[in-house]
């Protein structure tokens, strides 16, 4: 496992003092390893939904473009 230094805002470091001390986390590192797994997930499921939209997109299945299908899809998960 590498090791890394990083800098942190103060309010940063407070709320990982703070899920540490609750006993969520055992350690910062538990912790930040667990966001950048989330992170990453959420990334490919919004590889996977930009995927789709250039397909149908492609397919002429709208005239809307990615942009816009994604802005209303947003729009909806908000409502």
């Amino acid at each position: 496992m590498s090791r890394q230094s990083i800098s942190l805002t103060e309010p940063n470091d407070n709320w990982l003092k703070n899920q540490v001390k609750s006993k969520e986390y055992s350690s910062k590192s538990e912790l930040i390893n667990d966001l950048i797994r989330q992170a990453r997930n959420q990334q490919v499921q919004v590889d996977w939904i930009r995927t789709k939209l250039e397909k149908a997109e492609n397919k002429g299945f709208t005239s809307d473009s990615k942009d816009q299908i994604l802005a209303e899809s947003k729009s909806l998960l908000n409502d």
